[in-house]
């Protein structure tokens, strides 16, 4: 027994400083360059029944400082006052307009059909979409435009940071941030085209206009509902870059606000997200379960064997709070990560199950599969 504690510590401390180490490959930020005629900047954002968010994103919108903006919203049919809220609060200021969307077409998901018309509404050289739920920093743009200097970059997108409310989203919506650092290598995500190392976060994509356009936007993914991790293939795939950045600094995302809107988000993405692959489902219910859920078990024997019983949990939690902390999360949920590792366990086989029965994934009303 004590052999396999060592064997799991080892494994461990090479986990951790395995997610040290690949953290350095995000991207670093450059000083915003003074442009004396900056681009013309789309910022587009899709809303279906964003009634709640729609007076704090304007509000926020309204305080970006970067001079030449375009902001274009899309009421996608929402049953709520989305519509005339967002009406109301636009029809002051000339840099927004608002527009109603056409029905859904058949082979499309709501969301990608949303941002195709979007696209088609903006006049910019670099096209921001944006989920009604993201917030921006009033220098976020400045500070992103310096990544696309390589005329080759295409895409840069970003997690955000998220505030946490419910105690399922404390538990599942930060394990984002973990998933990228601990199992994608970054260095081929941001420096290569090997299209498996991609990863994207929907509420905050920006492109390069020409980039955009040459792939076919959110055409060339229009039955996707994980249309951003595809896009960022899509633009590997014809030979552009691709940059993943720590967005925490820059954007805030407010996620779901109930435990009911984060179990549905994650049911809908999470297995279509690893590829509908029931192979990985088992791989990685081996490896959380041994590495991040047993630990805490491990923790009750220590008084009948040893202190060293205690040292994988001591580990477990060192991996969730550095990751905490690169990315401005509340700092005391790192002792909760075995069950963080759990429910994300739970959520990825309900995910399963319901695509093997051939279920439908219900989102804002839509049915997907």
């Amino acid at each position: 027994m004590e052999s396999f504690i060592y064997m799991l510590s080892a494994i461990l401390s090479v986990s951790f400083l395995w997610i040290v180490i690949n953290g350095l490959f995000f991207p670093n930020y450059q000083k915003p360059s003074r442009l004396s005629s900056p681009p013309l900047v789309s910022i587009l954002i899709p809303m279906r029944d964003e009634e709640r968010n729609v007076e704090p994103l304007i509000e926020n919108l309204k305080q970006l400082s970067f001079p030449n903006l375009e902001i274009v919203l899309l009421d996608d049919h929402s049953s709520d006052e989305t519509y005339s809220k967002a009406l109301e609060l636009t029809r002051k200021d000339s840099r927004f307009s608002l527009i109603q969307g056409a029905p859904l077409k058949k082979g499309w998901a709501g969301k990608v059909h949303a941002c195709y018309q979007l696209s088609h509404a903006a006049n910019g050289d670099f096209l921001l979409f944006l989920d009604a739920d993201a917030r921006l920093n009033q220098n976020t743009i400045e500070h992103m435009l310096p990544f696309f200097k390589d005329e080759k970059v295409g895409l840069v997108t970003g997690f955000p940071h998220f505030p946490v409310t419910t105690w399922l989203s404390r538990l599942l919506v930060p394990m984002q941030h973990f998933v990228i650092w601990l199992h994608l290598p970054l260095a081929l995500a941001n420096y290569s085209s090997f299209k498996p190392a991609s990863a994207a976060h929907g509420a905050f994509m920006f492109f390069e206009r020409s980039a955009y356009d040459f792939i076919e936007g959110h055409f060339s993914v229009k039955s996707s509902i994980v249309e951003d991790v595809h896009l960022a293939r899509v633009m590997k795939e014809h030979c552009f870059k691709v940059k993943l950045i720590n967005a925490t600094p820059y954007v805030t995302c407010h996620m779901y606000e109930t435990n009911s809107e984060v179990w549905n988000g994650f049911l809908k993405n999470i297995y279509i997200g690893i590829g509908k692959s029931p192979i990985m489902v088992a791989l990685l219910t081996i490896y959380y379960s041994l590495l991040y859920v047993l630990p805490f078990f491990l923790v009750f024997m220590a008084p009948f064997y040893g202190i060293w019983f205690i040292v994988p949990l001591l580990l477990v939690w060192a991996h969730k709070l550095y990751i905490d902390l690169q990315t401005g999360q509340v700092s005391y949920l790192f002792l909760f990560m075995p069950l963080s590792a759990l429910a994300f366990l739970v959520i990825m086989h309900a995910s399963m199950w319901k695509s093997l029965k051939n279920q439908h994934y219900i989102w804002k009303g839509r049915a997907y599969k």
